[in-house]
């Protein structure tokens, strides 16, 4: 779980960093972000979902928190722009089971193979 540790790790340093020289900030914690991408290569949370539509026999035994890319992009903006926003949140539209994802992805998708 490097990632989580990566994130917690400079979250931390930064806080410390933040609050020993008096400055101001807000913590953005999004879920799984998925929906358009700005660069040409896949990320690891629309991959999850490629996997899916791609053929993939199973999927993971695991539920993730979720939301939209523009809904973080927006919880950004309200945060700057708003004085009194300060200390942590934690983003996510809906938590879901990985068994719940590929039930919408059936629906949105009949004729791929999706896994059941």
């Amino acid at each position: 779980m490097w990632l989580q540790y990566a994130k917690t790790s400079a979250e931390e340093v930064a806080t410390k960093f933040l609050t020993e020289n008096n400055i101001d900030y807000v913590v953005m914690n999004p879920a799984v972000t998925i929906g358009p991408l700005l660069q040409p290569e896949l990320n690891g949370s629309s991959s999850l979902i490629l996997d899916l539509i791609n053929g993939s026999e199973t999927f993971k035994n695991a539920t993730f928190g979720w939301i939209n890319v523009k809904d973080v992009a927006n919880a950004h903006i309200k945060a700057y722009e708003d004085v009194s926003a300060g200390g942590r949140y934690c983003l996510a539209e809906r938590v879901m089971h990985f068994s719940q994802l590929t039930n919408i992805l059936r629906k949105m998708y009949p004729t791929l193979q999706i896994p059941n």
